[in-house]
């Protein structure tokens, strides 16, 4: 075996804590928060059309603001912004699950049931823990 050859393999590859970017203070995935990850699925999309589903709400907001830029001028879709950046400020308690009515209601989605709506349930969620620590997380107190 070469070990010339090796080091340099070595050498030229990229750190394991490189590819976990949600490494907590101690250098190790916090699990119980943030679930468990695979390095194969923070690299690539598993198919094709992930990635335009991941980012489907974002083009359609995109494409609504250009058509409303169109019609109205550049103070709709500002006024619009900056009512939909009102509305994500509105949350509960970290441990609370948030509806998000307001922001669904400025979107005209409040009237239709998408795959989210019945898939979501906060009752089921794994990620339910203590709501002392999980509010000083959010805080930045712990």
């Amino acid at each position: 075996m070469n070990t010339r050859g090796l080091r340099s393999q070595l050498k030229d590859s990229v750190p394991v804590t490189g590819l976990c970017p949600q490494a907590g203070p101690f250098g190790v995935q916090d699990s119980l928060r943030r679930g468990f990850s695979s390095v194969k699925n923070e690299l690539l999309p598993s198919h094709p059309l992930e990635l335009s589903e991941k980012n489907f709400q974002l083009n359609q907001d995109k494409m609504n603001f250009n058509t409303l830029r169109n019609i109205q001028g550049l103070h709709a879709p500002l006024k619009l912004q900056m009512e939909y950046r009102a509305a994500r400020q509105i949350q509960r308690l970290p441990f609370l699950p948030s509806s998000n009515l307001a922001l669904d209601t400025l979107r005209g989605s409040d009237d239709t049931i998408g795959f989210e709506d019945f898939l979501n349930d906060p009752i089921q969620c794994e990620m339910m823990g203590d709501p002392h620590i999980m509010t000083e997380y959010k805080l930045g107190v712990l």
